[in-house]
């Protein structure tokens, strides 16, 4: 029973990472762009990609004023404040619909009852990820409603779970918490800095527990039941979920610099909510392993 839980989670923990891959190679490219005026160079020094100037991002600002797309950016940009709003949006959608599944569970005490909705939410999640990475001014509409999507998917597996191991998610949801407020009290007092190593090695990390995940997933499909230290209980199997939590709340420091730089550099306003929206992608994922971990632990 446990192994079927954890590996309905590895099915989206693969599209968690894609996700944060594919921001880090479209979104936070823009940010990049941005660091050659930003105050860390001072410390860090220059990259350098030609690609990375401060003009180029100028034009990208300067397109997005006069184009009369989803969303208006020509009199405001985007700012910290409206950063944290929609985050703080976005993560109420997902608590509301999330409630939804939840409930829907309890009263039925059938999975099948709710795993339509949550394998839907899972599928039109990841569909309108990809349509906010590749089209960001978008985000004001595409972000909310993929918060709604996972919403419906995390209140089905939380319900899973919880029924389990009661208690369970609640545990989950205050570890992901407590691990945000730390990782931003980190930040922000310059104890964890975001330099080029150490965007490399959590991207590179990232992308490794990706690919693990992806062969672990495909070995499944074939019947060779998969790579098995990912779903074990045992002491290799809770070091790996440690490590996997501690790269998924690290990627929480490249989130807070990307919103940052933005804001400081005068990004377009619809940045705000691609900036929330990956937050959120972090959060989840981080929500996920979370929870993969505190099965393992109590399951042993």
């Amino acid at each position: 029973m446990f192994g079927i839980y954890t590996q309905s989670l590895e099915k989206t923990s693969i599209s968690r990472l894609i996700f944060g891959l594919l921001r880090y190679t479209f979104g936070t490219s823009i940010m990049e762009i941005l660091m050659s005026n930003h105050k860390a160079l001072n410390m860090f020094g220059r990259s350098g990609n030609p690609a990375l100037k401060a003009t180029t991002f100028s034009s990208v600002s300067q397109r997005a004023s006069s184009a009369s797309g989803i969303q208006a950016t020509a009199s405001s940009t985007m700012t910290l404040q409206g950063t944290v709003n929609k985050t703080g949006i976005l993560l109420a959608l997902v608590v509301l619909s999330a409630s939804y599944t939840w409930n829907l569970f309890f009263q039925s005490g059938n999975p099948a009852a709710v795993m339509p909705m949550a394998i839907g939410g899972a599928i039109f999640g990841f569909i309108l990820a990809l349509v906010t990475i590749f089209k960001k001014q978008w985000a004001g509409i595409t972000a909310p409603m993929y918060a709604v999507a996972e919403g419906l998917f995390l209140g089905a597996i939380s319900g899973i779970f919880e029924m389990q191991y009661p208690g369970i998610v609640i545990q989950a949801v205050g570890l992901t918490l407590g691990t945000l407020a730390s990782l931003l009290f980190l930040y922000k007092t310059g104890i964890v800095k975001p330099t080029e190593n150490f965007r490399l090695m959590v991207t590179s990390a990232t992308m490794g527990i990706g690919m693990l995940y992806l062969v672990s997933m495909l070995m499944n499909m074939f019947g060779s039941g998969g790579i098995g230290f990912i779903h074990s209980n045992g002491l290799f199997g809770i070091g790996f979920s440690l490590f996997v939590v501690a790269i998924a709340a690290l990627n929480l420091v490249l989130d807070f610099d990307f919103i940052e730089q933005g804001s400081e550099m005068g990004a377009p306003k619809y940045m705000e909510w691609f900036g929330a929206f990956s937050l959120m992608v972090t959060l989840i994922w981080l929500y996920l392993e979370m929870l993969r971990l505190l099965a393992k632990l109590r399951s042993r």
